[in-house]
């Protein structure tokens, strides 16, 4: 392939090298199996964009965009002034915990019907009529089960590219968990030319430039991009510190628009 100059955009000469540490268990339902929601060992860097205050979503959504993710309204406003990576665990291991929860009734009777917990007793003999009472309708959301979850301690570390001030604690995870925010070094961040690579840090899938070649990589399936690590790609590149990571990454991808 033919390199062409012109995609290769340096829109920051400086990045920091953060690190997170946990103050308290942090779960993200990363992957579902039965009645088990599991968190991965990473933090996505769309939920660090959120947690840093670099974007707001609206606190209930209506009309079209009822259920709809809006990253590419949020996030790609950011372009060519902050970008942050994945966060990958910083001694390379990362402890686990599971914890059950409910939300059973402590009512005299409950059942369990579709995915809901049935309480009014009197809607019984409404059911063996072939009824279906109000309180047997079906939810999406689970009353029991259990999850997996980060362990408070555990450190993760990530690169951040813009001058935006960094909040010394942020919040993460569906139970807005509390992260200390660490900057450990500063970096010039340096071109590389049109090569094979080996990147040492994580990546977000959907965050790839459009002229790059990957040739192989790990994958860790997560919504809602998966993320990619130990990738061996062909393209321009950055080199950060020790860290070596492909250029022109963005929230969405460039093509977002397209």
């Amino acid at each position: 392939m033919i390199q062409n100059p012109s995609d290769f955009i340096l829109t920051h000469s400086t990045a920091r090298l953060i690190e997170l540490w946990c103050a308290e268990p942090v779960f993200f339902a990363s992957r579902e199996l039965s009645d088990t929601y599991y968190t991965e060992s990473a933090i996505g860097n769309y939920a660090l964009a959120y947690a840093l205050g670099w974007a707001r979503s609206p606190y209930r959504l209506t009309g079209q965009d009822t259920s709809r993710p809006r990253y590419i309204e949020d996030l790609t406003p950011l372009s060519g002034q902050s970008y942050i990576l994945p966060a990958w665990p910083a001694n390379g291991t990362v402890s686990l915990r599971f914890e059950r929860f409910n939300a059973l009734s402590d009512s005299y009777w409950y059942a369990m019907t579709n995915n809901r917990v049935a309480t009014a007793r009197e809607d019984v003999p409404l059911s063996r009529s072939g009824k279906k009472p109000s309180t047997y309708r079906p939810s999406n959301f689970p009353q029991t089960g259990r999850l997996r979850m980060i362990e408070r301690g555990n450190r993760f570390q990530t690169l951040v590219f813009g001058d935006r001030e960094l909040p010394e604690y942020i919040r993460v995870g569906k139970f807005t968990s509390k992260v200390r925010v660490d900057i450990l070094k500063k970096f010039d961040v340096v071109q590389l030319p049109r090569g094979d690579y080996r990147c040492n840090t994580y990546l977000s899938a959907a965050d790839m430039p459009a002229n790059i070649e990957l040739l192989a990589f790990d994958l860790i399936s997560m919504p809602p991009t998966s993320l990619l690590k130990n990738l061996s790609f062909r393209g321009e590149a950055l080199q950060v510190g020790d860290f070596i990571l492909p250029a022109n990454l963005e929230f969405c991808g460039q093509n977002h628009n397209g």
